[in-house]
């Protein structure tokens, strides 16, 4: 760790537990902050509070009283997931106490270099064929942040011979002054947590933090497919490097020919990718040139694509049972996401999907809906979905309480040679604590069938 001093002594509220506040709590106690924990769970039922407190943290727990705040705080670090509006949040705004995320931790202790990794869609398969990419180049990778390990717990233990590389949402971002990524790599932009941030100007600002610290040493790895993310990077001072799966780009790596290119090099058969899904090309193209600014070798890059079949819960196979195949596309949070789920498919697609109710509605969906042979839906968004459905022209639409009874519908009405496909359009926290949970209820379904 560098700047093992900088939080000693600072009084620290971490508002929010879950993995990233507790990784925070721990490790600001740990560099000698005097640390005030936050929770909206009551203290008996919160494992995580309890833990803290062990430590010899102060813990308040069952609401946030703006009283915390009172007398000097030096910061705030938020779970990501709570929205600036909270009151506590809009306190601390008005008192000029800074409020940041674990990310910004990370970036000030990590004696690694980052590569960071965000964008509306793509972010988890794309940082984890640049993690793998870089298994055997001369500095060792860490994968950290939005894919599991939370950034700065990995921080913590990371040196100079570690790169890290790190997938970080506009959630994240927002909390940061000093993150300063070597390589950011910005995939797309699309409607996205617009009841979070607002309006799509303020949602892309958030992800165009990201370059915020560059300098002419770094790079940033850019879609030149995608209008509004060249355009957040009009300014950027770092070194710019593109991609396309629709032309030759001058510094970059690109897709011409059945082959995918970086710079004049050919990298690899498109025919020889395992991965499915046009809309993975993207991914690749993006992984590439960030693995290749890191060191990565060729030969490295060819084995990985021509082996890695994806990661869990996006698009991830799961069984067959009696020629029906099984796939689980729990991080489908948005509809954009299913739109690419469903396309990756020539099979007839019974689509399971439903979840968090964030006031949209589904109309962008119907065309994809057009496509599928049928729907199962749950949630809170079900009633939603139906009506899209219905507009779509579907006949088969079933609405159930849950996931386990949405599998079991789906199976019941499929036939030999369907696909059935979890990939919901929503958040999963009307019914799950994590779009992971909703993946592993699904799967658990599944096997209960077999």
């Amino acid at each position: 760790m560098k700047n093992v001093d900088y939080f000693k002594g600072k009084k620290i509220v971490v508002l929010g537990l879950a993995k990233s506040g507790l990784a925070a709590g721990t490790l600001l106690h740990k560099l000698g902050a005097q640390v005030v924990v936050n929770d909206l769970k009551p203290l008996a039922e919160n494992i995580q509070a309890l833990e803290l407190q062990q430590l010899g943290v102060e813990v308040i727990c069952g609401g946030h009283p703006l009283e915390i705040l009172d007398g000097k705080i030096d910061l705030v670090v938020k779970n990501p997931g709570i929205p600036y509006s909270n009151p506590l949040i809009q306190k601390a705004i008005e008192k000029d106490i800074p409020v940041v995320t674990e990310l910004e931790i990370a970036s000030i202790i990590s004696e690694a270099e980052m590569i960071g990794i965000t964008g509306s869609n793509g972010k988890t398969t794309t940082t984890t064929l640049i993690y793998e990419m870089l298994k055997e180049s001369k500095r060792v990778p860490l994968i950290a942040g939005n894919i599991g390990t939370v950034a700065c717990e990995v921080a913590e233990k990371a040196t100079e011979e570690n790169i890290l590389v790190t997938e970080v949402s506009s959630f994240q971002l927002m909390g940061t002054e000093h993150f300063h990524p070597k390589i950011a790599v910005f995939l797309n932009l699309f409607d996205a947590h617009l009841d979070y941030h607002g309006t799509r100007k303020e949602y892309g600002l958030a992800k165009a933090k990201i370059f915020r610290n560059l300098t002419t040493d770094d790079y940033c790895v850019i879609n030149e497919d995608d209008a509004e993310v060249m355009m957040l990077a009009k300014e950027v001072i770092g070194q710019k490097v593109t991609f396309s799966v629709k032309k030759q780009v001058e510094n970059g790596a690109y897709v011409k020919d059945g082959y995918v290119y970086y710079l004049d090099e050919k990298i690899i058969s498109i025919e020889n990718i395992v991965l499915p899904g046009a809309h993975n090309l993207e991914n690749i193209v993006a992984a590439i040139c960030a693995a290749k600014l890191a060191g990565a070798t060729t030969k490295r890059i060819v084995e990985v694509l021509s082996t890695f079949a994806g990661v869990k819960h996006r698009t991830q196979f799961v069984t067959a049972i009696n020629d029906r195949k099984f796939y689980n596309d729990s991080k489908a949070t948005n509809m954009l996401a299913t739109k690419v789920a469903v396309s990756a498919f020539d099979q007839p697609v019974i689509l399971l999907a439903g979840g968090l109710d964030r006031g949209n509605e589904f109309d962008e969906l119907i065309p994809t809906l057009e496509k599928v042979k049928g729907v199962v839906l749950y949630g809170e968004t079900a009633p939603k979905l139906e009506k899209a459905a219905q507009k779509a022209g579907l006949t088969f639409i079933e609405i159930v309480n849950n996931v386990t009874e949405a599998v079991n519908k789906a199976y019941e009405h499929s036939d030999r040679g369907d696909v059935i496909l979890l990939s919901p359009a929503c958040a999963s926290w009307d019914q799950f604590k994590t779009f992971e949970e909703r993946g592993e209820n699904f799967i658990e379904a599944i096997s209960k069938l077999e």
